[in-house]
């Protein structure tokens, strides 16, 4: 049985809506900084991972990770639920708290703060606990009730759990950050597959499904708010546009290409080690095993 391993934010339901009912598949639940690894070790046969996971894990037993283009989580200008949030004007940010969730979303907020000519370190923050990690740099003022001077937030918290805008004067949307910078879509996670699975049968079949699901998925986008909005804690209305709107989800040419660019800056800025992106293309496993049964016939 093929183990999927993806996160359950409201974003990748388009991407996964349907799987749990799929006899071949196990879903495996995860944060995204954890799907990576999972993968690279072999606790999943494909999952939803960071993209900055890709390069991370790019020497792992098994030659490594390969993106799967089956499906993503992107978006091409604003996302929404990748938000750094200041108390002082952007330019002046020393440190920022980084929600652990997400390891891509840290390399491209250090990516959009070096743009703005800002050097700020990067500490780790539980932002449900509100409790930062590391050499106490990054201690909090008792007086803020546990918020930082900058903190930056993923996933569904940022609608659900955010703290008030007064607060928070100064905010910045990465994606939409990233577009103005480059031009070009953001790739927050794609599926991803190791390196020695590729044209292997399973994995083969599994991207094809994977893909039909979320083609499937984005033809009842309205049905899927429905059903998952007020479980996640969102506003209908804003699901609607957050899902319907602002995100990507098929891998196209320009987020290919977006992928390769993104991890090129990161590796320029020495915030990843350097690597060339690589693709599993659709079908390649099937069509191996169909051919090899024609030869046996």
């Amino acid at each position: 049985m093929l183990k999927v391993a993806a996160v359950s934010y409201l974003n990748t339901a388009p991407l996964i809506e349907g799987l749990d009912a799929w006899a071949g598949c196990e879903m495996v639940r995860s944060v995204p900084a954890g799907i990576g690894e999972m993968v690279a070790r072999g606790e999943a046969d494909l999952g939803l991972a960071s993209v900055v996971d890709f390069a991370k894990f790019k020497d792992c037993e098994g030659g490594g990770l390969v993106m799967v283009p089956a499906g993503m989580i992107g978006c091409d200008g604003p996302t929404l639920t990748v938000r750094l949030f200041s108390s002082v004007p952007i330019e002046e940010i020393t440190i920022v708290h980084a929600d652990t969730d997400s390891h891509t979303s840290v390399v491209l907020c250090d990516l959009v703060l070096r743009e703005r000519g800002v050097r700020a370190k990067i500490v780790d923050f539980d932002v449900r606990e509100r409790v930062a990690s590391g050499d106490g740099e990054g201690s909090i003022d008792p007086e803020s009730d546990g918020w930082p001077e900058a903190v930056l937030m993923i996933g569904d918290k940022v609608v659900t759990g955010s703290p008030a805008a007064v607060r928070y004067p100064y905010q910045v949307d990465l994606g939409e950050a990233w577009g103005e910078m480059t031009g070009l879509p953001f790739v927050y996670a794609v599926w991803m597959c190791r390196a020695d699975r590729v044209g292997d049968e399973e994995i083969g079949a599994g991207a094809l499904v994977l893909e039909r699901m979320m083609l499937r998925n984005r033809m009842r986008l309205d049905w899927i708010v429905m059903n998952h909005a007020k479980h996640s804690g969102w506003p209908t209305d804003l699901a609607r546009r957050y899902i319907g709107e602002l995100l990507r989800f098929k891998v196209d040419e320009r987020a290919r290409e977006a992928a390769g660019v993104f991890l090129d800056r990161a590796a320029d800025a020495g915030l990843v080690e350097r690597c060339d992106v690589r693709w599993m293309e659709l079908g390649e496993g099937v069509r191996e095993a169909e051919e090899g049964a024609s030869c046996r016939r």
